[in-house]
């Protein structure tokens, strides 16, 4: 027998038209979006007051076409623009972190590290600061002058990498500018430097195929990563991504190429330097995942009059958290400078304990071989301590303070305290054998003239 009430629809049908609705305006603004800077990028051919060279490298010559882009990257000379650790204005951390010193003694950062200032500063701050001597190679320069591209054009790559620093000095004199993302004849973005092409294509990627937004953070990671020099006599600029972008991936990449950046004065350890591999670590964070660049962080959509344009002052998101932050977290200023002030702290945190752990490793190694024991004895404890400190150093040098990808950061740090244990306990049986039971004195290292000059006697007997 048949049901004679008729059945009533499960939503109205106001409601599933409003839905439908409100579904087709959702996905116009994003297919807006998506296609904002493909618009962008043709619109702006017709904006050229005057043509560009191929390798116009000049700022100034730039901004002639391109005014408001050219007045925000010139307003992060301001120092309150600086990047930092939320507000705080970190300036020089070997005074705020003296035991830095002793982790890259032997090597130019124990020298000085400094807060690296904006894209503007670049060929200033690397022509003054203490790290470049007469072993510099002209590589350096890929990633401080967008001369670089135009003097590896001139020269041929090979004969530019073999040269030193000091050689292009009179030459390279822009710094990171324009040309280094964008052809300067279609403005759309471009990956200018071959390592990054090289090492994408190692695996298996082809650079040209890369999509808009993949480019809006490859053109980033041009610098913005870890690298070493391939040669002794070539000084190749080489990104070590072979086998990944992790510390553990490195490992593989650089005992394979049996690279060392120092060998340690006091632990005798052989060293890997990290540089500066934000675009790694961030490839491991929620934004990365989400789909989300670079750019959309750093050079948000920004209103000036009718214009809608990217803004290339490239500030931090916490000092630009309307345009960077709050399009898509709809949360308060408090609320969001509390998210990523919470993750800095914790990674700092967890930073210090490890600094503390492989200083007091890189003694105890030290004071073992003084007192007899062998490199073959030492050569497991060395090798765990050149893990460690490559894991923190993976953590330590990249400009995010481990907001980029907290929990990745978090667990990059505990491989570090976990190595440099496993390296203490086990120097701790080797002294052990040699009678030596007594803690290794840890010195005075409260400011960084008490630290350079502790490591100054280790650093000229291993001259």
């Amino acid at each position: 027998m048949t049901d004679p009430t008729p059945r009533r629809p499960l939503l109205p049908g106001w409601l599933v038209l409003t839905l439908a609705l409100l579904l087709a305006l959702g996905l116009g603004i994003l297919a807006s979006s998506i296609n904002q800077r493909r618009v962008e990028a043709r619109l702006v051919r017709v904006q050229f007051m005057q043509p560009l060279e191929a390798e116009e490298a000049s700022p100034e010559r730039w901004s002639r076409s391109f005014p408001r882009q050219s007045l925000a990257w010139q307003s992060s000379r301001d120092p309150a623009g600086a990047p930092a650790f939320l507000y705080e204005q970190v300036r020089d951390f070997l005074v705020e972190r003296p035991r830095l010193a002793v982790l890259w003694a032997g090597f130019p950062f124990a020298r000085a590290w400094k807060w690296p200032r904006s894209h503007v500063h670049s060929v200033e701050d690397v022509v003054g600061t203490p790290r470049i001597d007469e072993e510099t190679p002209a590589a350096c320069w890929a990633c401080k002058s967008s001369d670089a591209p135009r003097l590896m054009t001139r020269d041929g790559l090979e004969a530019f990498y073999a040269q030193d620093f000091e050689h292009h000095k009179s030459e390279a004199t822009n710094p990171i500018a324009c040309l280094d993302c964008h052809d300067p004849q279609t403005m759309e973005l471009r990956i200018s430097r071959p390592a990054l092409k090289e090492a994408l294509q190692r695996q298996g990627r082809d650079p040209e195929k890369a999509s808009l937004q993949e480019k809006r953070s490859l053109v980033c990671a041009q610098c913005h990563v870890e690298y070493y020099f391939k040669g002794k006599k070539e000084n190749r600029l080489t990104h070590p991504w072979d086998e990944g972008l992790t510390p553990e991936a490195f490992e593989e990449s650089y005992a394979r190429a049996g690279h060392v950046d120092w060998i340690h004065p006091i632990s005798g350890a052989r060293m890997l330097k990290m540089q500066h591999p934000d675009y790694e670590l961030s490839q491991k964070g929620p934004h990365a995942r989400a789909g989300i660049s670079c750019a959309d962080c750093h050079m948000p959509y920004i209103t000036e009059g009718s214009a809608r344009v990217t803004d290339h002052s490239m500030r931090p998101p916490s000092r630009n958290l309307l345009a960077a932050c709050q399009v898509c977290h709809l949360w308060s200023e408090a609320e969001l400078l509390d998210s990523i002030l919470q993750p800095q702290l914790a990674t700092r945190q967890v930073r210090e304990q490890a600094e503390k752990v492989l200083v007091a490793a890189h003694l105890e190694i030290g004071d073992a071989a003084r007192h007899g024991a062998t490199d073959a004895e030492l050569e497991e404890v060395r090798d765990l301590l050149t893990r460690a400190q490559l894991s923190w150093d993976y953590v330590a040098s990249a400009n995010s303070h481990g907001f980029h990808a907290p929990e990745e950061a978090l667990r990059i740090l505990g491989r570090s305290l976990d190595l440099a244990g496993q390296c203490r306990e086990r120097t701790r049986e080797i002294r052990a054998t040699m009678g030596r039971r007594e803690p290794v004195p840890i010195p005075d290292l409260s400011t960084k003239a008490k630290a350079q000059a502790f490591i100054k006697p280790y650093e000229e007997a291993a001259r």
